[in-house]
């Protein structure tokens, strides 16, 4: 039988352990350790979703670019049976690799329904729709308002597993993305449903179909040679689309799904300062 979506999803961020922290442990848990380097949640109103964000007070960025952190799938299901009532991440890996980058002028953002699990909030939108055009139409218009409140000159995306199509889909939308760079980055979901045999994420954008508006984006992938969530296969299937590909840098590590990016990270930023 064919379940909606694999079972590598259902234990995403869990360690071998059979106790789940509650959504608000998870969530205190974040804003401590955040608080410690000198963020404070924000949310931001957007048409569809309240979009959970960690900022720095007294920042300067106008007329730089802005780096945003796109969070990933989150805690989508509890088992393969069974779909997450909160997709609120356990041990974020996007909230790691960001420590690891020096510029001050940076962003934090949750995807919808993650630390704020309220209003149209239905399971579909960390499953089937989790890359729906309403998800991407709040992700725009949360870009709109950190333009207007930092005065930015542009964007610097930075998104893991599924925040790596976000952060794709963006760049195919807006003309203000300088740079993409993606960990893990799940870049065809059709390949992915494939590859798994597992049922196709209706409703949702595929990034590989968009490769022509993203032609001229300069872009950085970090792949992990032990992913068995997201193979190294993905990206090539979403490279393979380019007909330019004279913006694309990709790399090869031998890091898996979740661990342990900091340092690869760390080592490309000083590359592009």
């Amino acid at each position: 039988m064919k379940y909606l979506i694999f079972v590598f999803l259902s234990l995403f961020f869990i360690s071998c352990t059979k106790n789940i922290p509650t959504p608000s442990e998870r969530k205190n848990l974040v804003l401590i350790s955040s608080k410690e380097k000198g963020f404070e949640q924000v949310n931001i109103q957007t048409s569809y979703f309240s979009i959970f964000s960690l900022q720095k007070k007294d920042i300067t960025c106008k007329n730089k670019s802005l780096h945003v952190y796109i969070e990933g799938d989150g805690l989508a299901w509890i088992n393969r049976r069974t779909i997450s009532s909160d997709p609120t991440p356990i041990n974020s890996t996007i909230l790691k690799i960001i420590n690891e980058d020096e510029n001050e002028c940076k962003i934090y953002l949750a995807r919808p329904c993650q630390y704020l699990n309220f209003g149209i909030c239905e399971k579909k939108y960390w499953t089937s729709h989790r890359f729906s055009p309403e998800v991407l139409k709040s992700f725009d218009e949360s870009l709109d308002i950190l333009k207007n409140r930092y005065e930015n000159s542009d964007f610097t995306l930075i998104g893991h597993s599924g925040g790596g199509a976000i952060v794709t889909l963006l760049g195919a939308k807006r003309d203000d993305i300088k740079r993409l760079i993606t960990i893990a980055g799940n870049l065809d979901i059709q390949k992915w449903t494939t590859f798994h045999n597992i049922s196709k994420l209706t409703e949702s954008l595929n990034p590989a179909d968009f490769t022509k508006d993203l032609e001229n984006i300069e872009q950085y992938h970090l792949i992990g040679n032990n992913d068995k969530i997201i193979p190294k296969d993905i990206f090539l299937s979403y490279y393979s689309k380019f007909i330019n590909k004279n913006k694309i840098t990709f790399s090869y590590l031998n890091e898996s799904h979740n661990c342990c990016w900091e340092k690869p990270y760390k080592k490309l930023m000083l590359t592009l300062e």
